[in-house]
């Protein structure tokens, strides 16, 4: 028998990092236990019937005890202990064949586990967090809120300190990087850095809460979350008006609204009662799904493919689980079986939608249920339409009149007409009454069906043969485009549609099983008796104090985003396979903090970035960088590449480009020729790119039109915005590069603020310097201004030598350059600022 063993964590391979239990005293089976089984044992000893092997269920403790799996207490004399430390191919459990192998120190935490009595516990994300004590720690002076104490006590726990707080230009590029996704000006920058007031750093975070542009940034990641697009996707791609949902979170985020409210109104706020228009947008955020228009697809099966994407995007969201498999089987790891996920469908399962896009013009295709919203503009256009048809009828009236006098006097007196079956069967009703024993509201109600009878009949000839008619015609399908192309109608949620919902045999839309009604997850709070069992009620649900994962699974997104990691690193899944947390006190101390706010955003991210956490170096040392380094103890700030859409905007501010106006249309800024060719596969619609000017061309990124099948392409890494995506990616290809020296929005804003820079000052100098500090957010040293004055003599030498070039260069965008300035160092300023934009500096939050 082996003995009990105090293995180091850095050993454990296969478990949380930075576990700091003492092995040698009691094991922690949601910290050191769980992750073993449920990544080597549980997908065949788990939850799922139709997978699980031998009968055998490990991931509840009196299945295991009844099938003797272990015998508490005596790791020697349990089954599961000698399986996994045999050497029988045979016996060995995992078995070979199933690309899972324990490690020694796995091996030995299961039998001090067993020996120590195999308790078992519930999922830590599956209990609601409790507000823990705050710490203390040693050196209190450092904390400065409730986040530091946390973070340091586990620094001092494992024998670390923090690292020394940023230098005052980091700090600030680091805030607006964070809560603007836009430069601080030089002149921002020179202030913050030469301000001696202690309040000075918290005032400058109030200042970017309130602004405008702090709810454009943070929408960044709910729309990738909520795979928002302004196209459907799939071949025929139709156009949407989904950006006024897009408005409405840009707005809810910059107003704080509540996360509770901001949670209702999105996935209920049609059935709020007296719900606003504005209620009505928000519940768009599960109409952001694909919509399949394609001749082949069959509208059902997108309906229920629809549904599907509904319920994954809605859970990842708010609860933080990934439920898709349930679809066709009990979950094989969470205890989510596939009756809850089709209890949990059938609240989105009552939408009056087929599945498909309707077509409302050549480009736009959006599904009901809709919101009909002319604007201001589009009913005053629509005047204008309707003056020009009446002043167009005026004209056509006489010959209309003429031409049913000349109509009615062919008819003829001897026809019955009221059997002639050419003529409408109202009309013939009234034509069985002789002429004589007519009253006069009979031949007056004749008489008008006559005339609407010919109006019918003879318009289409009449429109055709004279210019009036020609020109009703012409404006009437003017109109009709207009209204089809230009009034917004975003798609919104509505329970019009009841239907009955079934689990469905293996996740197949033709094979119904059991019928089953909404409810929520059994292993989940349940839900209040008297609650609404439709999306409300569930929305209202995810917001109860008792619920275990909603306000976790949001302050882990918040800390991912300053961070660049969440707390729990996986933040799209806090089901039994993530991590467990090496600062879970943080992370619930945290939830109960959002809660206690009143669900307050601005405050929880007011208090990440206030804390000496937040404002530490990120300079990494050779400690970090050999025993953390992702930064798990947060013994440092992490650099992050600012993602490509920031990447933008900061490039244009930086030139002073920037047109930050807030919300409306999407704009069409640079894009390589013919970019949606691939698209225009029939003549049903033309997929030319409609380009925009002025200062459409220069508006946030946010705001470009976002195609399914052809996103922008110079927004690297972001989301394709097909499916819901709460963690984003950060590769680095050339493809990088080459956008961000070659896309003609870089090279255009290299060029205005090199233009900027020469004007401003007349010393090289003092040149480069301004352009650094308006990219880079702090002073050049001499050492590098040094290397930019070469890099300029360089570029000026080499322009001097092909005038051509120079000018070629300054060419590209639609700003007019100066024509003042002579051309080749122009050019060489451009190329310089360039350069700097590609600073790895430059490219990063530090």
């Amino acid at each position: 028998m082996l003995p009990n063993l105090t293995i180091p964590f850095a050993l454990l391979l296969g478990t949380a990092l930075w576990s700091v239990s003492a092995f040698a005293g009691e094991i922690d089976f949601n910290r050191e236990i769980r992750p073993i089984l449920s990544e080597n044992c549980f997908y065949c000893h788990g939850q799922d019937p139709n997978h699980r092997e031998a009968d055998l269920r490990l991931d509840v403790r009196q299945d295991a005890l009844d099938y003797g799996a272990f015998e508490p207490g005596d790791a020697e004399a349990s089954v599961l202990i000698e399986r996994v430390l045999s050497d029988d191919p045979d016996m060995l459990m995992p078995p070979p064949d199933a690309n899972r192998t324990l490690t020694d120190a796995e091996k030995a935490l299961l039998r001090q586990w067993v020996d120590e009595g195999a308790e078992y516990q519930q999922h830590w994300a599956f209990v609601a967090p409790v507000r823990p004590a705050v710490p203390s720690v040693t050196d209190p002076q450092w904390a400065r809120n409730a986040i530091d104490f946390f973070v340091l006590s586990k620094l001092e726990e494992n024998g670390w300190q923090p690292s020394p707080p940023a230098e005052r230009a980091t700090l600030i590029k680091r805030l607006y990087a964070d809560m603007l996704g836009l430069p601080p000006t030089p002149e921002e920058v020179d202030q913050f850095v030469h301000n001696d007031d202690p309040g000075a750093y918290d005032a400058l975070v109030e200042r970017l809460l309130a602004s405008p542009h702090y709810g454009e940034r943070m929408a960044l990641p709910w729309l990738d979350a909520a795979r928002y697009a302004d196209s459907n996707g799939f071949q025929q791609d139709g156009d949407t008006w989904q950006w006024m949902w897009r408005d409405w979170v840009v707005d809810a985020i910059n107003e704080d609204m509540p996360f509770d409210q901001f949670t209702i109104e999105q996935l209920a706020g049609d059935l709020l009662p007296d719900a606003t228009t504005d209620q009505k947008i928000a519940s768009g955020f599960n109409r952001n799904h694909l919509l399949n228009g394609e001749g082949g697809a069959i509208a059902e099966e997108q309906r229920f493919n629809i549904l599907f994407d509904r319920i994954d995007t809605t859970t990842t969201n708010w609860l933080g689980l990934t439920v898709a498999c349930a679809q066709c089987h009990d979950h094989k790891y969470d205890p989510i079986s596939q009756k809850d996920y089709y209890r949990l469908l059938d609240a989105f399962n009552r939408v009056p939608e087929n599945g498909r896009p309707q077509r409302f013009s050549s480009r736009i295709r959006v599904g009901n249920p809709v919101l009909e919203l002319p604007t201001a503009e589009n009913k005053e256009r629509i005047s204008e339409f309707q003056a020009n048809i009446a002043a167009a009828k005026k004209e056509l009236d006489p010959l209309m009149d003429a031409a049913y006098e000349g109509w009615r006097l062919g008819l003829g007196s001897g026809q019955d007409l009221a059997q002639d079956e050419s003529l409408p069967e109202s009309l013939r009703t009234k034509l069985e009454k002789p002429k004589g024993k007519r009253s006069e509201e009979e031949k007056q109600a004749i008489e008008k069906e006559w005339r609407s009878y010919f109006q019918r009949s003879a318009r289409d000839e009449l429109a055709q043969k004279t210019e009036p008619g020609r020109r009703v015609t012409k404006i009437e399908n003017q109109l009709a485009g207009y209204r089809g192309d230009q009034i917004p109608r975003p798609m919104v949620m509505s329970d019009d549609k009841p239907r009955d919902t079934h689990v469905l045999d293996r996740g197949a839309y033709l094979s119904p099983l059991e019928k089953v009604t909404f409810d929520t997850p059994a292993f989940l709070p349940p839900l209040p008796d008297d609650a609404p069992k439709n999306r409300l009620g569930f929305a209202r649900w995810l917001m109860a104090d008792t619920h275990p994962l909603t306000a976790r699974v949001q302050v882990n997104r918040m800390w991912q985003h300053s961070f660049g990691m969440g707390i729990v690193k996986t933040s799209e899944d806090f089901g039994v396979q993530s991590e467990f947390p090496v600062h879970q006190d943080l992370l619930d101390w945290m939830a109960v903090e959002f809660r206690a706010s009143g669900w307050s955003r601005k405050h929880v991210h007011r208090l990440i970035v206030t804390s000496s956490t937040y404002r530490q170096s990120s300079r990494m040392t050779e400690k970090h960088r050999t025993e953390d380094i992702e930064n798990r103890l947060i013994a440092r700030a992490t650099r992050i590449r600012m993602p490509s859409m920031v990447l933008r905007d900061w490039a244009l501010a930086s030139a002073g480009l920037l047109d930050d106006r807030i919300g409306g249309h999407p704009v069409y800024p640079y894009q390589p020729d013919a970019v949606w060719e691939a698209l225009a596969i029939t003549k049903e619609r033309d997929f030319t790119y409609p380009a925009s000017t002025g200062g459409d061309l220069y508006r946030r990124s946010l705001y470009t039109f976002w195609r399914r099948t052809v996103a922008p392409t110079n927004m690297f890494d972001a989301s394709d915005r097909q499916a819901c995506r709460v963690r984003a990616a950060a590769t680095i290809t050339p493809l990088h590069a080459l956008t961000t020296l070659n896309d003609p929005t870089w090279i255009e804003a290299a060029r205005v603020l090199a233009g900027n820079c020469l004007v401003e000052a007349d010393e090289l100098r003092s040149q480069l310097q301004s352009a650094f500090e308006s990219i880079a957010c702090r002073t050049a040293t001499d050492s590098e201004l040094r290397r930019l004055e070469d890099a300029y003599q360089k570029q000026f030498e080499g322009f001097r030598a092909d005038p051509a070039a120079a000018i070629e260069f300054l060419d590209v965008g639609k700003t007019s350059r100066d024509t003042t300035l002579a051309p080749v160092q122009h050019a060489a300023m451009t190329a310089v600022c360039l350069a700097i934009f590609n600073l790895d500096e430059s490219l990063t939050r530090e």
